[in-house]
């Protein structure tokens, strides 16, 4: 799996991760699934960027999605 891939997948995961632990939060209950997640999304975007030599910009990012919707459709 590419950089750019796990990067992907890891900052998807976290986005999607929040909702789920302000829910749960919000029931009154731990949030333990959404704090895997969360905790796996992390550990690719970490993984993602020590494989990425010269490290990554901001401007970078959308470039970067792009690319990866524009392999997953080909």
């Amino acid at each position: 799996m590419d950089a750019d891939l796990m990067f992907v997948i890891g900052a998807v995961l976290s986005v999607l991760a929040m909702p789920a632990i302000v829910s749960a939060f919000a029931d009154g209950r731990p949030p333990r699934a959404a704090a895997i997640v969360l905790l796996i999304g992390g550990v690719l975007v970490v993984v993602a960027l020590g494989q990425k030599p010269g490290g990554l910009t901001i401007a970078e990012i959308p470039d970067m999605f792009f690319r990866v919707i524009g392999r997953v459709l080909n």
